[in-house]
Order: structure tokens, then C-alpha cells, then sequence
């Protein structure tokens, strides 16, 4: 079983971007974020109804970090620390080496190759330190951008799952996109 430790923390830098621990400080940039109808067209997930609800997520996700159970980065601009973004592993199935990686960027950052950057330092850092042998990803078969970024960081489609997902009335359908950990 995959022994599994995520603290202290682990900011992570790429060229544009730091990556870094959520704060509650960070929970009117979120919010702008998890509330914008953008985002949430193929996330199938109501908004945040506020700042305070946004403040809960943060705190359960910081309760997740505490309890081994997801690494989850802010995605801020190097520039000015604004939060653009984040990015985190959850769902970790340690018995298998397994993670589920999960992303959300606010739309005035969308085509810029940002999340392909982000994507790209997380994967390393979940293949070369965490020792993931697999990353999964389950996206909207309708969400034709993030299927575009996953497969340039060579994720493949595994499966395709019809009206596995009930969401406002509706049985949407799935796909699975997976990457295994590099050879060598």
C-alpha cells in the first residue's frame, strides 16, 4: 500500500505560476471563480451561493490535506499572487497507487496554456514524489478544452460512461481519462 504523506506542504513553481496552499484569505478569489457560470458549464455542480460557502470549502479541503486524503494547490500568478485557479489530487486510492486529479481556472485565463503548465509540474509531482503509478481524470464528454489539455499531457481515454452522473434532473454521461507514471 502506498505509505502517503502530504505534510508539510509542498508549494510548487513553474515559470507564470505558484502553486500553493490554500488560505481563507483566498476565498473571495474562489469564489469569484466557483460562482462564474463559465467554470460550471461542465463541472455539473451548483455554484457557491457565497463567500461563506466558499470559506467552507476551503476548510473542508484544508481538513482533507490534514487528513492525507487530497493535495490540493491554489493556482496563483507569480506576478501579483492573484488566484486564478486550483488544482488538487483527491479520491487517492492508496491500495492501488491511484489519484484522481481535479482542476478549475477562471475564464479570463483560459487558452493561455496555464493549466497545461500547472498540469504538467502536478503530474511530476505525483508520479516522481508522491509515487502515484496512475493519475485519473473524469471530465464532461462536452468539455472539449479539458480534454485537450489532458491529452497533451498524455492522458488517454479509458472509458466513456453513459448517464452515470445525475445532476439537476438530468443523467449526464462521463469519460475517464488516465495517465500511468513514467518508465524508467
Amino acid at each position: 500500500m502506498l505509505e502517503l504523506l502530504l505534510q508539510p506542504f509542498q508549494e510548487l513553481e513553474t515559470k507564470r505560476l505558484v502553486l500553493r496552499q490554500l488560505r481563507q484569505e483566498d476565498a473571495t478569489d474562489l469564489f469569484a471563480i466557483r460562482s462564474d457560470e463559465r467554470t460550471l458549464q461542465f463541472l455539473d455542480k451548483d455554484p457557491d451561493a457565497s463567500v461563506d460557502a466558499t470559506l467552507a470549502f476551503i476548510n473542508r479541503v484544508h481538513d482533507s490535506f490534514l487528513d492525507n486524503d487530497a493535495m490540493p494547490w491554489v493556482i496563483a500568478l507569480k506576478s501579483n499572487d492573484k488566484v486564478i485557479g486550483m488544482i488538487n489530487f483527491w479520491n487517492i486510492q492508496k491500495a492501488h497507487y491511484r489519484s484522481e486529479i481535479g482542476y478549475i481556472l477562471h475564464p479570463d485565463h483560459w487558452n493561455m496554456g496555464i493549466m497545461s503548465e500547472a498540469l504538467e509540474i502536478v503530474l511530476d509531482f505525483g508520479f516522481s514524489t508522491l509515487k502515484f503509478h496512475s493519475v485519473e481524470a473524469n471530465v464532461n464528454p462536452k468539455n472539449a478544452g479539458s480534454i485537450k489539455v489532458l491529452e497533451k499531457q498524455g492522458f488517454v481515454k479509458e472509458a466513456y460512461f453513459k448517464e452515470n452522473y445525475y445532476y439537476n434532473g438530468v443523467f449526464l454521461d462521463s469519460l475517464i481519462y488516465s495517465k500511468l507514471a513514467p518508465k524508467g
